[in-house]
């Protein structure tokens, strides 16, 4: 055996001890009590929900591994690479998308339906962490190096409305909102923008199809339609109180297993388990997702490189904004827009974009002694 493969045997022997396996054990259980609920939704059966769920988390870990083992300096190399390829699939949707639940959202790849706009969260964190990463911090306070950023937000961000998915575009925009804050953009620019969009509402407003605008009403007085645009909402409330503190017991929700509570495998099915485990249920899913977010932030403090620091950080808080919108969506306290509950909805993209999202993460942590120049010219461990 060559000296070169020996070195680079030990490498690999290196990163596999350096993965966080807590993190991944962690990310286990979550998943397995996705698989439980989905079990429960279809009244005991693993079809069609379940057993789908368990093949696409494997394929998710062996993915979230590669991801995690491959040298952080390759996806700095080619994050603008995967952004333009992630774009590319946004206007195939366009012209060739499949189209369901009256939105023209996905790509049919025969063995999986791909759902390129949920991928692009992850493109997005990756091509906005590639830019701030050379740019010094005096350029990140100067607005003609913004314009770029803001260019790859918005570029994604429109072809996603156009579907049209309202949740999906306004994800995205908080997304890169995030990476900039924490790039370093100074706070006046984000009031500004949060004038100049107060200024556009009424614009936006009538633009908005009909159903989005009577969404949003509907989360002001979900009563006006109980039977319509109100019903989700309202059931949702119903199962989540009729849980109590320990809930009705594991398959025993009776507006889940009755179908009074709609999308329960997907946007909703948090409202199940609440309602079958109580709020103790609830509570022990929300501690996983907090030993996630605390491990994404200490990965992210610990990186030495810049690119490092700023994608855990924006992985770390695309983790939070899909824990927050979806409960808050369920427990009315925002419109629903469609947001997947990460490790538990049923969905093969969405969990294939989690899986991705952590295995970056883990990368990072792999990854955390290398040294990375601003330019990228000079790397060292």
């Amino acid at each position: 055996m060559s000296r070169f493969s020996s070195s680079r045997q030990l490498a690999l022997s290196q990163k596999i001890r350096q993965i966080n396996w807590v993190l991944i054990l962690i990310v286990v259980a979550a998943a397995t009590i996705g698989v439980a609920m989905l079990y429960s939704a279809a009244d005991g059966s693993w079809d069609p929900w379940a057993a789908r769920q368990i093949t696409r988390f494997t394929v998710g870990l062996v993915i979230l591994v590669t991801i995690a083992l491959v040298d952080l300096r390759f996806w700095w190399r080619y994050a603008y690479l995967l952004f333009a390829i992630l774009l590319a699939l946004l206007l195939a949707v366009e012209v060739a998308g499949s189209t369901g639940m009256g939105a023209q959202r996905w790509i049919n790849l025969g063995v999986i339906k791909l759902q390129p706009s949920e991928l692009m969260k992850i493109g997005l964190i990756l091509a906005l962490a590639r830019y701030f990463h050379g740019v010094s911090m005096e350029n990140v306070r100067r607005i003609p190096y913004l314009l770029i950023p803001l260019l790859l937000v918005a570029l994604p961000s429109i072809l996603v409305l156009k579907q049209p998915d309202l949740g999906t575009a306004l994800f995205l925009v908080l997304i890169g909102v995030t990476v900039f804050f924490i790039a370093g953009v100074r706070i006046w620019k984000f009031v500004l923008a949060l004038a100049a969009t107060g200024v556009a509402i009424p614009i936006v407003w009538n633009m908005l199809r009909t159903y989005q605008q009577k969404r949003i009403l509907t989360f002001f007085n979900p009563e006006i339609d109980p039977l319509g645009a109100g019903y989700h909402i309202l059931q949702s409330k119903i199962a989540l109180g009729s849980g109590g503190v320990f809930g009705k017991g594991f398959m025993q929700g009776s507006q889940s297993h009755l179908n009074f509570l709609p999308e329960k495998q997907t946007d909703f099915i948090f409202t199940m388990m609440a309602e079958e485990f109580g709020m103790m249920g609830g509570l022990t899913l929300l501690g996983l997702y907090s030993l996630i977010l605390v491990y994404g932030f200490a990965i992210s403090m610990r990186s030495q490189s810049h690119f490092g620091r700023l994608l855990a950080l924006g992985l770390t808080a695309m983790m939070f904004l899909y824990v927050f919108i979806n409960i808050a969506m369920v427990m009315g306290l925002i419109p629903v827009v469609g947001v997947p509950l990460p490790l538990i909805s049923y969905g093969g993209t969405a969990m294939l974009t989690q899986m991705v999202g952590i295995g970056f993460l883990i990368n990072v942590n792999v990854h955390r002694d290398l040294y990375m120049s601003r330019t990228g010219g000079s790397m060292a461990n």
